[in-house]
């Protein structure tokens, strides 16, 4: 082949690839721009649905448990030892301190030694008592058999009156010896009645004592399981007051557990935003990439770093996306119409105003006359014009709007 040929060779190769490259940019032209067109046509067109128009400022949170529990000491003792340190989960039942528990062991001790003498001394009176009746009655039964004895006497002596066989003097004496053992027994009845009720007094005394001493027994006992600090719940400790072999005066503070089934937030927003923080105000927390619904309470009405802080109660508490210390967004609204109908925000469309648009008809572009509202983030409010599922055109319309008051 002679250097011209190949030249010629060389040349044809070149146009050849010149062409191949020339169609592979041509098609990847085509599908970028189809691409783009797909991508263009898709965001610039809105389906009307119905939801939520909102307008707000924007706040920080951070996520708190909403209950807390504040643990005391029952009693006056010396911690004996910390078995769960701040920040530590814990479940319902977990020994979190440990008291002291000598002084009330020897306390149960000596109750109880109490306790054993007052039961014997009981059951003494008790015997005593019976032999007090017994002796008692025993009085009473005498004088009656006295009393029978001098009645049979005075019967017996009245006869004898009847014949002369003994004097009026000897029957007096015999009547008056019957009326003092009369007395004589009623006297005896009346202290054997006070002296029995003394006895049960008494026995009802010791039966008192012995069930006060009881309850004291009872109580202590309780209180050796209550020198064990446990977790009513679970959560996380968030505070331990005092350390090992520190003494502890009664209902002091010792731990302050945090309840983990219910979930508040702790907002901060700029002073500059207060007006919009008032009890009551709605807000949204967004937690996960999911929106919460919530209201603010109490408002903290000092300045701190140029920020309000707030809390913010949320109707779903107990959300599986909330986790204790965790920083969310708020969204403190300003303005709010729930369950509008609503297209995406666009600039060319204007919230309170009278405004032509393009809705997808059959394909093609038609003009429709719409009213809208308020503007909020991401959304527009449509009063009227516009229907459920209708498709409306973003990027362009006929002219320009007619500005209306704003509601």
């Amino acid at each position: 082949m002679t250097y011209y040929q190949l030249n010629i060779l060389i040349m044809k190769n070149k146009k050849r690839l010149l062409v191949a490259v020339l169609v592979l940019a041509g098609l990847l032209c085509l599908f970028l721009i189809s691409t783009i067109f797909t991508s263009v046509k898709k965001n610039h067109i809105s389906v009307v649905d119905r939801g939520l128009v909102y307008a707000s400022v924007d706040a920080s949170g951070v996520v708190e448990p909403e209950n807390e529990v504040l643990m005391l000491s029952p009693v006056s003792s010396i911690i004996k030892e910390i078995r769960k340190e701040p920040g530590t989960r814990v479940q319902k039942g977990d020994v979190l301190i440990e008291l002291d528990d000598e002084t009330t062991r020897a306390e149960i001790e000596l109750i109880t030694d109490q306790l054993e003498v007052k039961c014997n001394s009981l059951e003494r009176s008790k015997f005593d008592a019976q032999m007090t009746r017994i002796d008692l009655d025993y009085n009473i039964e005498v004088k009656k058999l006295r009393i029978t004895s001098i009645k049979t006497q005075l019967a017996d002596e009245e006869q004898l009156l009847s014949v002369g066989g003994i004097s009026s003097a000897k029957i007096d004496e015999t009547k008056q010896n019957l009326v003092l053992a009369e007395k004589d027994l009623a006297i005896a009845q009346k202290k054997n009645s006070i002296r029995l009720n003394q006895l049960k007094t008494e026995e009802s005394g010791l039966n008192l004592q012995i069930e006060i001493q009881k309850k004291q027994l009872a109580d202590k006992i309780a209180l050796l399981d209550q020198l064990k600090i446990k977790a009513p719940s679970d959560g996380i400790v968030m505070s331990v007051a005092g350390k090992k072999g520190e003494k502890v005066g009664a209902d002091k503070m010792l731990v302050t557990l945090s309840d983990l089934t219910t979930f508040k937030i702790r907002g901060l927003i700029e002073e500059k935003n207060s007006e919009f923080v008032k009890t009551g105000n709605p807000v949204l927390i967004v937690a996960d990439n999911t929106e919460l619904k919530g209201i603010v309470g109490n408002v903290t009405p000092s300045v701190a770093e140029n920020k309000i802080q707030f809390n913010v109660h949320l109707e779903e508490n107990s959300n599986q996306r909330l986790i204790p210390n965790q920083t969310v967004r708020l969204k403190v609204l300003k303005t709010m119409r729930e369950n509008v109908l609503r297209v995406k925000s666009a600039n060319k469309f204007k919230e309170n105003s009278e405004q032509l648009v393009y809705v997808i008809e059959s394909g093609e572009k038609v003009s429709r006359t719409v009213n809208f509202g308020i503007k909020g983030i991401g959304y527009l409010e449509v009063i009227s014009g516009l229907n459920e599922g209708e498709q409306v055109v973003l990027s362009d319309v006929p002219f320009s709007w007619v500005s209306k008051p704003k509601k």
